[in-house]
């Protein structure tokens, strides 16, 4: 299993945040790493995100986890859990606004041939989370 994740602090409550979350259009294009999304951020919605990672390919999840404003979860990979990805977006309130975490973990079969081959996703992570929080923070 490999696992990347980021923690970032957020002078915005937990609503507020969650809102962008949840907002294709806001999520692309704003400088968060993610060039496209086709679909609706919901419940059991399958969706379909480019990446500056990896702009040429597209990545279908679906969410899986949908508990607002606390966590989402999307989920992706290949057939007969071969290789997985579940990335977690968890919101927690403070007195500042709320603490931002997004966690990754793949796993299956093909993960170490995979991830081997998959560039370092960490820089992605906390462009992310910068963005969300300018974002929220206004």
């Amino acid at each position: 299993m490999r696992t990347i994740e980021v923690r970032r602090s957020i002078a915005a409550p937990p609503d507020q945040v969650w809102a962008i979350l949840t907002n294709a259009p806001v999520l692309a294009g704003n400088g968060l790493g993610i060039l496209r999304i086709q679909g609706d951020i919901a419940p059991d919605a399958q969706i379909r995100l480019w990446t500056e990672a990896s702009p040429k390919r597209a990545f279908t999840l679906t969410v899986t986890g949908f508990d607002p404003p606390r966590e989402m979860v999307w989920t992706g990979g290949m057939p007969l859990g071969l290789f997985r990805g579940v990335r977690r977006f968890t919101l927690t309130p403070t007195a500042a606004g709320c603490d931002f975490h997004m966690r990754e973990d793949f796993t299956g079969p093909l993960a170490p041939l995979i991830c081997r081959a998959m560039p370092d996703l960490n820089p992605g992570f906390r462009q992310f989370a910068e963005g969300l929080a300018r974002i929220a923070e206004g």
